[in-house]
């Protein structure tokens, strides 16, 4: 069930087709709005009382969210925003201060200068990308002619790019299991979408949880039934890797093949596909694979629509890819600020949410003297609550973390010499461990810890849950020390937003005995900020066999928590 958030809604330039646009936008929510009303009055009773109600850790919780909530109709673009406001450039100025409050008032909550670090400012060619990129969103998105006459092409089955489609194509991610996987996934087929000069639409309601990130547009793919061009494809979620428009498929079958000269061409005489399906899941296999060689992508680059899905953070697998690493390099000359960048141009918390965020932030964690986050998450149910217990605090413990006997390490203090007191936020799925680690350090009055919900589980498609779990990563991305369970996307997500090099625990696979030995050592600091790539390909496309990909190039590395997965780290940077 879909949560009632509000949507951003800037100010329409003053062009024919952008007020179309916006018309039709108005409409489109006007017919969702009343198909929710259609619903049993209990429901909608019952979907906004769900939205933030959560189990309250002892003595702690969410507050109380006000029930006022803030008008968005035909404001003005907001005006003297700062460059701190604007992330030194990375946000545009085009968007109206109460439609989104979290787009402007991130940076408030991230202040480089007070907490002693580097700043790392996006490059100017990264900037300029951007600022285009909104531009063709804007000129092909939903609404538009472009967008209609591909729709139309895409009913007919022709893949031939048609005259009057303005030359727009089209990605279509769609991104599934939890929440940071589907972060991940979005800003994956977002640079995806940059670099090969595409239109992104997403195929699942991220307006319950996040604003609209290009102005005077939409990326949420309009509904099948949306008489502005609804998208024809069904069941979109049930795509997958034997699904006969996979390219895997395709490349098994010969509808497409790629000579010993490594051209590729289209068996039927030319005549292409109105789609391709880009199966990019943990469990894809070698033919789906080689979407990362150079010539497979040359073959892409003529089809008009892309459905990409995926629960992976990819970009390290795009640096892989020859013909995209030079404008990857002037896009980001700090590699290992990619999705630290894009997650913050991207993800925006409705106000719902960010009202959360907010409350909880000023009421525990604001007058700290240093804010340590701990995000536990357990995978292998074999194991036993006490042991990951005892990997927690021999990691606290070990790296000198918490203020008990000894104080926090230089560099755990973030350069700081002498911290009065710590807020200690705790995240996890169960309070137990928010119990026992106040057990140990609770007598210490100048440690304070908090615990903002326990859930018990994850809950696969929940709004309330996850606006809950989005409003966590951004508390935690808020800390000046970080501790992150391996393989979690969750903790991913909250590093990079934050620019964190956190603390990582190893994790035991669901696959492993639990031998209640705590690891040696029980943590290890990560090489960078930046995101796990969980499943990479080995190949390599013009030796035409398998290497290790951590030694292609210099900046990509194994990671710590995931033996066979790659990461971005520079190496130089400071963070």
């Amino acid at each position: 069930m879909d949560m009632d958030v509000e949507r951003s809604s800037p100010t329409p330039a003053p062009s024919s087709l952008v007020a179309e646009l916006d018309t039709v936008k108005k409409r489109w929510w006007r017919l969702r709005s009343r198909a929710r009303r259609a619903l049993p009055a209990v429901c909608v009773v019952a979907a906004t009382v769900l939205a933030f109600v959560v189990l309250s850790a002892p003595g702690d919780g969410w507050p109380t969210l006000p029930s006022n909530r803030v008008s968005v109709q035909d404001e003005p673009p907001s005006s003297n925003l700062t460059a701190d406001q604007l992330l030194d450039g990375l946000l545009t100025a085009e968007f109206s201060l109460s439609s989104c409050r979290s787009r402007y008032e991130f940076a408030s909550y991230h202040d480089n200068k007070k907490r002693n670090r580097p700043s790392h400012k996006p490059s100017p060619y990264l900037l300029g990308k951007l600022r285009r990129h909104e531009a063709l969103q804007k000129r092909c998105g939903p609404g538009t002619a472009p967008y209609r006459a591909a729709i139309r092409q895409l009913k007919s089955g022709d893949g031939a790019v048609a005259a009057d489609t303005d030359d727009c194509r089209y990605l279509v991610s769609i991104p599934y299991q939890g929440l940071g996987n589907r972060m991940l996934a979005t800003a994956s087929a977002f640079l995806y979408a940059v670099l090969t000069e595409r239109a992104l639409l997403i195929h699942h309601d991220v307006g319950a949880l996040f604003c609209e990130p290009f102005p005077s547009t939409t990326w949420l793919l309009p509904p099948s039934g949306w008489f502005g061009g609804g998208f024809p494809l069904a069941h979109l979620e049930d795509y997958d890797g034997d699904s006969k428009e996979s390219l895997g498929n395709m490349l098994k079958a010969n509808v497409l093949s790629v000579g010993a000269d490594g051209n590729a061409t289209w068996s039927d005489g030319g005549r292409r596909p109105p789609y391709v399906y880009l199966h990019l899941e943990g469990r894809y296999d070698f033919d789906d694979k080689l979407f990362y060689c150079d010539e497979h992508q040359r073959l892409l680059r003529g089809a008009p629509w892309l459905l990409m899905k995926t629960d992976s953070y990819l970009i390290p697998g795009l640096f892989l890819v020859p013909s995209f690493q030079d404008e990857l390099g002037r896009m980001f000359p700090e590699k290992d600020a990619a999705f630290h960048h894009l997650g913050r141009y991207l993800f925006h918390p409705v106000n719902d949410v960010w009202r959360a965020f907010t409350g909880y932030y000023g009421a525990h964690l604001a007058g700290a003297g240093q804010r340590v986050g701990l995000q536990i998450r357990v995978y292998n149910r074999k194991q036993k609550l006490r042991h990951v217990l005892e990997q927690v605090l021999s990691c606290v413990r070990r790296e000198k973390l918490l203020l008990l006997d000894d104080p926090p390490s230089k560099t755990a203090a973030s350069n700081a010499s002498v911290v009065a007191d710590q807020a200690v936020l705790v995240t996890s799925l169960t309070s137990w461990y928010y119990e026992r680690i106040s057990d140990a350090y609770g007598g210490d009055r100048r440690v304070h810890l908090h615990q903002p919900s326990h859930e018990g589980r994850q809950k696969w498609g929940d709004a309330s849950h996850n606006g809950r779990a989005l409003s966590e990563m951004y508390l935690l991305s808020t800390c000046d020390v970080l501790v992150t369970t391996g393989f979690s996307t969750f903790g991913y997500v909250a590093q990079g937003l934050g620019g964190l090099r956190p603390w990582i625990m190893p994790a035991t696979p669901i696959w492993s005995p639990d031998t209640g030995v705590v690891p040696d050592p029980p943590c290890v600091r990560a090489i960078s900020v930046e995101p796990c790539f969980h499943s990479p390909s080995y190949r390599d496309c013009a030796a035409k066999k398998d290497v290790d990909v951590s030694k292609v190039l210099p900046y990509v590395r194994r990671c710590e928590d995931v033996s066979w997965g790659i990461k971005i780290a520079n190496g130089s940077s400071q963070w």
